[in-house]
C-alpha cells in the first residue's frame, strides 16, 4: 500500500476502513484515484454490478437484483462506460486491408424523413475492418472534409475502402484509397462489393439502444462506445477481469 497523492509507504489503517498517510497527511480508500473513488456501494454488490453491466441489465432491473437504489445502480453504469471510454480511445492508422465505411443516425423515432437528412438525429460515423474491428465516432455533420478526415486518421492509405454511393465519399480516391462503390438503388451485394459488415453494427448498436428508451444527447458517447467495446470483444471470455481492470485503474483524464 503506498499513498495515492505522495507515493510514501509510510501508511496505517484507520479504524473507519481508510489509510493515512503519515508523511503527507493524506487520507485515502482503497479506490481513491480510480472510477471507483467515492462509491458507498460493498464490494461484493460492485462485483455483482460488473456481472448485471455485461448481462447488458438496465440499471432498473440491477436495482431490483441488488436491492440498490435506482440512482446508485445507473450512477455505477456510467462509470462503467466512462472508463471503457477512457481506456479504449482511438488510436491513429489503426485500420487497413478492406475498410468499409457508413454513416447512421441514432435518436427517438420520429415521423418524416428518416436516413440522412432527418431531424433531431445524432450522426455517427463508422470505420469496421473485414474481419476486424468498428470505430465509430458522433459526428456534428457527415460532409466531405469531416469524414475524409476520419478516414485519413484511423485507415491506412492504399486500403481498399468500401462505400456506398454518399457524395462525401467522392475524395476517397484522392486521399490515397482504392474506392469501391455499391449501389444500393441496384443490390445490397455483389461479391465482395458491399458494406454488410458496418451495418451489421448499425443493427446491433440500434437493437440495444432501444431499451433504454431516448438517451440524452450528452450521454449518448458513453452508451455508443461501450456497444463499440462489446461488439469488438465479442470472443474474448474475460470481460469482467478487463472491465475490473479498468474500474480500479487510476482515472484517465480524456476530454
Amino acid at each position: 500500500m503506498i499513498c495515492s497523492k505522495c507515493y510514501s509507504r509510510k501508511i496505517s489503517k484507520l479504524s473507519d476502513g481508510r489509510y493515512k498517510c503519515w508523511q503527507c497527511l493524506n487520507r485515502f480508500s482503497d479506490f481513491s484515484g480510480t472510477y471507483l473513488a467515492h462509491n458507498r456501494i460493498p464490494f461484493r454488490k460492485i462485483l455483482l454490478l460488473i456481472k448485471l453491466f455485461l448481462m447488458e441489465l438496465t440499471a432498473s432491473k440491477a436495482s431490483k437484483e441488488t436491492n440498490l437504489s435506482y440512482k446508485s445502480c445507473l450512477n455505477f453504469f456510467n462509470k462503467c462506460r466512462r472508463a471503457i471510454y477512457d481506456h479504449n480511445l482511438p488510436k491513429q492508422v489503426q485500420f487497413k486491408g478492406e475498410i468499409e465505411l457508413d454513416e447512421a443516425y441514432f435518436g427517438e423515432k420520429r415521423k418524416g424523413k428518416r436516413g440522412r437528412g432527418a431531424a433531431n438525429k445524432i450522426p455517427v460515423f463508422g470505420i469496421r475492418e473485414r474481419g476486424g474491428k468498428v470505430l465509430v465516432e458522433p459526428v456534428v455533420n457527415v460532409e466531405e472534409e469531416t469524414l475524409a478526415k476520419l478516414t485519413r486518421n484511423h485507415v491506412r492509405k492504399g486500403s481498399k475502402a468500401y462505400t456506398d454511393k454518399f457524395r462525401s465519399y467522392n475524395s476517397l480516391i484522392l486521399q490515397g484509397y482504392e474506392h469501391i462503390r455499391v449501389d444500393h438503388d441496384k443490390r445490397f451485394a455483389n461479391g465482395k462489393t458491399h458494406i454488410n459488415s458496418i451495418e451489421s453494427f448499425w443493427a446491433y448498436a440500434k437493437e440495444r439502444l432501444l431499451k433504454y428508451h431516448g438517451i440524452s444527447p450528452q450521454k449518448f458517447l458513453f452508451y455508443l462506445k461501450e456497444l463499440e467495446w462489446r461488439f469488438n470483444c465479442q470472443k474474448n471470455p474475460d470481460l469482467f477481469g478487463i472491465l475490473a481492470k479498468y474500474l480500479t485503474s487510476l482515472v484517465r483524464l480524456s476530454t
